[in-house]
């Protein structure tokens, strides 16, 4: 696994890597409008997850999850640490959290 010093370090070097859809998470699933893609839990698979900490600001705290799908689709997610964990089903949790 690479090491970045930056989130936007990591994000630039990921896209010349390919991963060009921007995720959005929903309750229930990833939506990606670039290519009209809603993933469920069982439809994508995690392959790296990058952390980041604010300096002195903890809500500056950011977490990467690059993405591929069964289909070949490569792209990121990228949320806050906890924000989602009361807003997602179980099921999104649970995937998103194998990885952390």
């Amino acid at each position: 696994m690479k090491t970045y010093e930056t989130s936007s370090e990591a994000i630039d070097s990921l896209r010349k890597e390919g991963y060009m859809e921007e995720f959005s998470l929903q309750p229930h699933s990833l939506i990606s409008s670039r290519h009209s893609l809603e993933l469920h839990p069982e439809d994508f698979e995690i392959v790296d997850v990058y952390r980041f900490e604010g300096d002195s600001n903890p809500d500056d705290n950011t977490v990467i999850y690059v993405i591929s799908t069964k289909e070949g689709h490569k792209g990121l997610l990228v949320d806050a640490y906890g924000m989602y964990s009361e807003e997602i089903t179980p099921e999104m949790a649970d995937k998103l959290k194998r990885k952390l």
